[in-house]
């Protein structure tokens, strides 16, 4: 389980070290999505944060817009993002997480190196990639 103070003391820390200034958090505390989210602004872009609520896995997103006004919230693949400086500090941040890259997430998923996914989760969403397996929106 993801301890949500020290995802955000991370965030916090690892915006001040890289010159960005956190200015959301996306905690999940319903069904979906399985991730928490931590926006960092930068002058050029924002950068999510994404951290499985189940295991300490990270990953660098485009933050999601999210339209309440309609009643539709976040939903679909996450697109990741690359930003060395941030992961690095991130992983020193927070020892025993997995930050993982876009070409990993990107790349093909397999289930056997990820064996805390449900099987029936699997064999139901179909997830194409890593990053779809691991920050997703199912029910």
């Amino acid at each position: 389980m993801t301890d949500i103070r020290s995802f955000r003391n991370a965030c916090y820390e690892a915006a001040r070290r890289t010159g960005g200034k956190v200015i959301e958090f996306r905690v999940a505390d319903d069904v979906t999505p399985n991730f928490h989210q931590g926006l960092i602004a930068y002058r050029e872009r924002t950068v999510a944060i994404a951290c499985t609520r189940d295991s300490a896995v990270l990953a660098l997103a485009e933050p999601r817009t999210i339209d309440f006004v309609d009643g539709v919230g976040e939903s679909g693949p996450l697109t990741f993002v690359d930003a060395p400086e941030l992961v690095a500090v991130l992983a020193a941040l927070l020892p025993g997480s997995q930050v993982l890259t876009p070409p990993e997430l990107n790349g093909p998923f397999d289930a056997a190196t990820w064996p805390h996914i449900s099987p029936d989760d699997i064999t139901y969403w179909r997830p194409g990639t890593l990053g779809e397996a691991l920050f997703h929106y199912w029910d």
